[in-house]
């Protein structure tokens, strides 16, 4: 997944979500959420161990849905470990490398990049316009989309994927990635047709499904 999908996406991932009336901005941190901060300043300083970096992950993988609301003390221990790595895209190659729910997290994380990046492309849009008079709601997707079809479709789906993981309802949001994924692959001809600068679009949601179904599978 590093090589065919994370390479294509920009390194900023996590950004304020949002759906017609919710942002991630309106989710607080849970109190039980937190951050081993003796792990974090082993691990920047290369010393923790495999057991510990496996722990640390799963904590980091938790706290993200909520990363726009997080207390002082877990951002600035945050940002010292996506500063270890460099930029966001690396610290989700890092959690990919932790199989169970730090994969999966970082797995959405990066599904949840190529939403945004595809969101607003006019191309895409239409197609999925086009589809929806045919079928108004894809399979699996009833539940989680309005009537209408517009630049903020995708990227509402991205919301509702990041609020159920910060809800715990993990194989829900990677349910709702799949389904969206298998929607985008029959839109990909389509979108491509009407602008060929959409590119790779099919093989990138066939390869996104393939891995978020792998990762799923550990949990």
């Amino acid at each position: 997944m590093r090589n065919r999908i994370l390479s294509k996406i920009g390194t900023q991932l996590l950004r304020l979500r949002h759906d017609s009336s919710q942002s991630s901005q309106d989710r607080a941190t849970p109190a039980d959420y937190g951050l081993d901060h003796r792990q974090v300043a082993e691990f920047v300083a290369g010393t923790l161990h495999a057991e510990g970096e496996a722990a640390l992950a799963h904590q980091v993988a938790r706290l993200l849905p909520f990363h726009w609301t997080w207390p002082s003390r877990v951002a600035q221990a945050m940002s010292q470990i996506t500063d270890h790595f460099g930029d966001q895209r690396e610290l989700m190659a890092w959690l990919d490398r932790h199989p169970g729910l730090p994969r999966l997290v970082a797995r959405l994380y990066v599904f949840m990049g190529l939403l945004d990046r595809y969101s607003a492309v006019p191309a895409v849009v239409t197609a999925m316009r086009e589809y929806r008079e045919r079928t108004p709601y894809p399979p699996g997707l009833e539940p989680y989309l309005v009537p209408a079809t517009d630049d903020d479709t995708l990227a509402s789906i991205a919301f509702k994927i990041e609020k159920l993981l910060g809800e715990e309802r993990t194989r829900k949001a990677a349910e709702l990635a799949l389904a969206t994924a298998a929607w985008l692959q029959q839109i990909a001809p389509r979108a491509r047709e009407l602008n060929p600068d959409v590119g790779d679009l099919n093989e990138l949601m066939g390869q996104a499904r393939q891995d978020i179904r792998a990762a799923a599978a550990d949990i």
